[in-house]
């Protein structure tokens, strides 16, 4: 027969009711002594006249509890999570556990099967962080139980670097009142650093527009501004910081320059739709997009890695298509719900020539106009026009890669010009050709048949024979 083992309270009740069946005691007394009602000492009654003493033992004793970790599950998330999506935060890290590992589980069962097993999210809280810091000296014995608690908070804030606080600011009223733009160098891909432009809409958090370049440049400003206004229209108000491609105003710091001077390019297409363009040196002042940049570095980073994407055009189309409409989807609130102050676009034509990149060049000796190591020459209506040399004109390229300049208030085509010939008549061997004989079709040709034998008929009529 098994041993019945019973806890104290178990125990209690059991000779308590056990006392009032064997020896026909009172059944108020010992409702009274357990501290139940009349109804539930009968059930008990029953319960040992039936089972007698392993009744009493609990029904859940040594049963694994419904809220409990599943050891094989809790095992394979660890597993996931060290071998194929380290570094990424708890939040994402669960989004991808039901998309692409079929796992579904909640946020709190990943953060409790991780954070039990000493794995910290990149976004885990300094409160928090030093809460596993501490246990984690006490585990290793690094502290002496015998220290204060200020001594202990000492030896963990020298464990944990301390981050500087950001000032919380008042959110825009309108959508489009204030984009913020920043450009962010990191190794997003690749072996190699790329820099990620980014324009994000300060009051509902939507991210209008993103490019990848090779470096932070104004071919990369000027696709997020494409993508703005091909998509919203023309924002009222620009945030950005003290970078050349706005403002160059610092590589002066001595000089006195007029207002015209201090527009840079994308300043110029500013003004021409209108655009305030604020610059500043205070990163706080544009929180929101250094926030999402240190978001995109936590989640896309991971994203192209896990899609085994490695080169600019692919990260580019990745981006575009799948991660910035998930991110809008994830962490912005619907523009649609908020009153916008987006104007409408202009036209393609007027955009294309609008974000265009000017350089200032000279007509040279053999009226050609060298760009970027090649060599072009003007033309007017497929004609060329020659100039006299040292002639200045502007080369502009459009934002779809066309190649125009102006010369004397002219707007004209440029074509390249090869820099050496294909055959040289001095060096080259000449290459042997044989005359062809020009070829005659006989009468009898399809084309001439008809012809011919109308002739012949002709010619038997007025008997005039050939």
């Amino acid at each position: 027969m098994r041993k019945v083992e019973l806890r104290m309270k178990e125990k209690n009740k059991y000779e308590v009711i056990k006392e009032l069946v064997d020896h026909n005691g009172n059944k108020n007394r010992a409702a009274i002594t357990l501290g139940i009602s009349k109804r539930q000492v009968n059930r008990l009654i029953n319960i040992y006249k039936e089972r007698g003493k392993e009744g009493f033992v609990h029904g859940n004793r040594n049963k694994i509890p419904v809220k409990a970790l599943n050891k094989s599950l809790s095992e394979d998330i660890i597993l996931l999570y060290n071998n194929k999506y380290q570094g990424w935060n708890f939040n994402h890290f669960k989004d991808f556990l039901e998309k692409k590992e079929n796992i579904k589980v909640s946020y709190d069962y990943v953060y409790t099967t991780l954070t039990n097993n000493g794995i910290l999210s990149p976004k885990t809280r300094k409160k928090t962080k030093r809460k596993y810091a501490k246990q984690k000296l006490l585990k290793e014995k690094k502290i002496n139980l015998n220290m204060t608690s200020e001594q202990i908070d000492t030896i963990v804030n020298h464990e944990i670097a301390l981050e500087d606080s950001h000032p919380r600011g008042e959110k825009p009223k309108y959508f489009g009142e204030v984009i913020e733009m920043d450009g962010s160098i990191h190794r997003w891909f690749g072996d190699k650093r790329t820099c990620l432009h980014l324009a994000i809409d300060k009051a509902t958090s939507n991210v209008v527009g993103a490019w990848f370049d090779y470096q932070e440049t104004l071919n990369g400003y000027y696709h997020i501004f494409h993508q703005m206004l091909t998509k919203y229209g023309v924002p009222y108000k620009f945030l950005t910081d003290n970078r050349t491609v706005f403002n160059y105003m610092l590589l002066k710091p001595n000089k006195r320059v007029s207002e015209k001077d201090v527009l840079t390019q994308f300043g110029y297409a500013c003004k021409q739709l209108g655009i305030c363009l604020e610059t500043t040196s205070v990163s706080q002042a544009k929180g929101l997009i250094e926030r999402t940049n240190g978001t995109f570095q936590g989640r896309l980073v991971n994203e192209l890695k896990l899609n085994g994407i490695t080169t600019i055009d692919t990260a580019n189309k990745y981006l575009i298509e799948v991660f910035v409409p998930e991110f809008n989807n994830k962490f912005a609130i619907d523009y649609k719900d908020f009153n916008s102050v987006f104007i409408d676009s202009p036209s393609d034509e007027v955009i294309n020539y609008t974000l265009a990149v000017l350089t200032p060049r000279k007509i040279d000796n053999g009226n050609s106009i060298k760009y970027q190591n090649k060599y072009y020459q003007p033309y007017l209506n497929g004609q060329l026009k020659c100039f006299s040399p040292k002639t200045e004109c502007l080369v502009i390229r459009a934002f779809n890669n066309e190649l125009l300049v102006t010369i004397d208030e002219q707007v004209l085509e440029l074509k390249e010009l090869s820099r050496n010939e294909r055959f040289s008549k001095e060096f080259d061997e000449a290459i042997e050709t044989k005359e062809r004989k020009k070829y005659i079709p006989p009468m009898t040709h399809p084309w001439k048949l008809a012809s011919f034998k109308k002739q012949m008929q002709k010619a038997h009529t007025n008997h005039v024979y050939a």
